[in-house]
């Protein structure tokens, strides 16, 4: 049985403030990552004495990835969602890291969302790891569709078959983004609207709507703009097939002011009465399409051999009934296949290795670009102290760092690195700013930083590194 939520919107610490005060507010939604469940922000605590819902949101535990899933992620998500008395929890599909034991190279963090190639194999991996997780957690468990800047070579499934399938074999909610959507529509030549008539619609916990820009043909998911009528266009269609349990507005930066987040809420109520009162008059596409119009023409396909691309046919009088589903038990071959396919692709993303076969690298740069700038502006958060060190300069010494020295354990340890690799050249040139980064890097790193000799060793060693590397 689906909760019903209502509108809610992205609960963040710099708009906690006006998320109590804004009218007609339902529900909130949290990054579970951004919380601490002994220590609940004052405002999250009053919202709760309200009656207001909290869903707890992660982002790191990628369900998507060649590993299992994270015992410790996944308690610390079940954790947040008692605390918070969650109706459910949502993640996302995606990978957030690669490598390790299954590809026996360095595990590689990539500090934002990447997709999950659309294929049989990943399929049986993203279903056994979404098993786990929701044996793991007290309450459902929803999954997001992403945006991405990237296509995967050789897919074997439309995103709307994907998630069908998926929703399928597991069981699993759905939180559907409906500006990732639109992302995919200008990045990747993907049409909203076949997505949406291919979704198991009713399996729709809720839905977000958030804004972005596009530059230079690509579109940025940034969260930080105002939504744009193609995205409320997409919820129109979507509320013309369903009525959502649930309808949220993101908002993660240059937040604007009370007043418009306001009117940004009326915008989406509006859009979804007007809707509603359309779809009335009218049967939605999904309704009269036979439900196995993906699962069974799809699943004819699915001895195909991976990395091959498949025509998914209508199906015709003539089709049979579905085919029953196959076994998802994931076999080891998948996932090191899965998993060396990942690794290349974010050691090429991050480590500066040569794109993979297929990819379009033009594409691959822009995505490595935004995983840096994402990086430096994250660890500018966690450690405001440096770019007040640095000046200017922090945002160009921090890209020439991050250009072929991947996130290894988090971004407070990103910093940290950062500012060792400062110091072991000699940076910055100011000898007074070099004496507040070296106490900076004293207080929080349990040990002296590194002296001149260690230092001349250590870039030694970077050199001959990053040599090999290319």
């Amino acid at each position: 049985m689906q909760t019903e939520l209502g509108i809610g919107i992205g609960w963040r610490p710099e708009i906690a403030d006006a998320v109590e005060r804004l009218p007609g507010v339902d529900w909130v939604e949290v990054v579970a990552e951004n919380i601490c469940p002994g220590h609940l922000p004052a405002a999250l605590t009053r919202l709760r004495s309200r009656g207001t819902r909290i869903v707890p949101h992660g982002v790191s535990l990628g369900l998507g990835g060649a590993d299992r899933p994270s015992e410790q992620r996944l308690a610390d998500l079940a954790e947040r969602a008692t605390a918070l008395d969650a109706p459910l929890v949502t993640e996302h599909i995606a990978f957030v890291r690669a490598g390790g034991v299954l590809t026996a190279s360095p595990l590689l963090e990539a500090g934002h969302l990447l997709p999950v190639p659309r294929t049989w194999d990943a399929l049986r991996v993203l279903c056994e790891n979404v098993r786990m997780a929701q044996d793991s957690l007290p309450v459902p468990l929803a999954l997001e569709n992403i945006a991405a800047l990237i296509s995967w070579p050789g897919e074997e499934l439309t995103e709307g078959q994907f998630l069908a399938e998926l929703v399928e074999r597991t069981g699993v909610r759905l939180l559907i983004d409906v500006a990732n959507l639109h992302t995919n529509h200008v990045n990747r030549g993907e049409d909203p609207s076949a997505a949406l008539d291919e979704l198991p619609v009713e399996a729709i916990a809720y839905v977000h709507v958030a804004g972005g820009i596009e530059r230079d043909g690509v579109w940025h998911d940034t969260h930080a703009h105002p939504v744009t009528r193609p995205v409320l266009d997409i919820l129109t269609e979507l509320r013309a097939r369903v009525a959502p349990p649930g309808v949220l507005l993101e908002r993660d930066d240059d937040f604007p002011p009370e007043a418009e987040l306001s009117a940004e809420l009326t915008t989406i109520r509006t859009t979804l009465t007007a809707a509603a009162g359309r779809a009335g008059h009218a049967t939605p596409r999904s309704v009269a399409r036979p439900s196995y119009r993906v699962r069974g023409a799809a699943r004819a396909h699915e001895g195909a051999p991976t990395g091959t691309r498949t025509a998914v046919r209508a199906p015709s009088a003539e089709d049979p009934a579905p085919a029953p589903a196959p076994g998802d038990a994931t076999d080891p071959a998948a996932r090191a296949h899965v998993a060396l396919a990942q690794a290349s692709l974010l050691s090429a993303l991050v480590a500066g290795t040569p794109a993979p076969e297929g990819f379009d690298s033009r594409r691959l740069r822009v995505q490595s670009r935004a995983l840096a700038a994402k990086r430096a502006d994250v660890v500018a958060k966690v450690a405001p102290e440096l770019p007040e060190i640095l000046g200017d300069g922090y945002r160009a010494a921090f890209l020439s760092y991050a250009k072929d020295r991947p996130m290894r354990a988090g971004y407070r340890r990103d910093a940290l690195d950062f500012a060792e690799q400062l110091l072991i050249a000699g940076r910055p040139a100011d000898a007074d700013a070099r004496r507040r980064l070296t106490r900076w890097w004293e207080e929080r790193a349990t040990q002296s930083p590194p002296r001149r000799a260690t230092r001349f060793v250590r870039a030694a060693r970077a050199v001959l590194v990053r040599g090999g590397a290319g």
